[in-house]
């Protein structure tokens, strides 16, 4: 049973990792710690579904970040980067060390591109474009990106 089991190492586990369709990549101090599979898929969280407007960051360790991802069902060359949940004092490094890690389970799963809705309006078009995310589907309450891979996957993706 693949649910809720921990991989510290991806690329020894990439077999695992290839057959899990719903997940949390979690790091800390900008580096990738372990991830995770869950039974069922992120869907949605507090603070999207409470009225009221906060400044929300995770309670425990500083500098950690938790990333949701999910592969949905009937669309296997596609993964959902559905959340990001940071702890206060969160650094940089480790935001990107968990986007580094999506690109490598997206390596592993050859998966075809990666889309998101990017909520966070920090997140600007400008830098998503940095980062490789490019415009997709625009619609008037949603900014949603893609990263498209079509087998050509970032240098940090180990594939044998």
């Amino acid at each position: 049973m693949l649910w809720f089991t921990n991989i510290d190492d991806l690329v020894a586990h990439r077999d695992r990792v290839a057959r899990g369709r719903y997940g949390v990549i979690e790091c800390a101090s900008g580096e990738f710690r372990r991830l995770w599979f869950r039974p069922w898929p992120k869907l949605m969280s507090l603070p999207e579904v409470w009225p009221v407007r906060w400044k929300f960051h995770a309670r425990g360790p500083q500098d950690r970040c938790l990333l949701y991802f999910n592969q949905p069902l009937g669309m296997d060359n596609f993964l959902a980067l559905r959340y990001i949940v940071s702890s206060d004092g969160t650094s940089y490094a480790t935001f990107r060390a968990a986007l580094a890690a999506l690109d490598q389970v997206a390596a592993i799963k050859r998966t075809d591109a990666i889309v998101c809705d990017a909520a966070n309006l920090r997140l600007t078009d400008r830098l998503m474009a940095r980062w490789g995310w490019s415009q997709h589907k625009p619609q008037r309450w949603h900014r949603n990106f893609i990263r498209r891979f079509y087998g050509e996957y970032p240098a940090n993706c180990v594939i044998s």
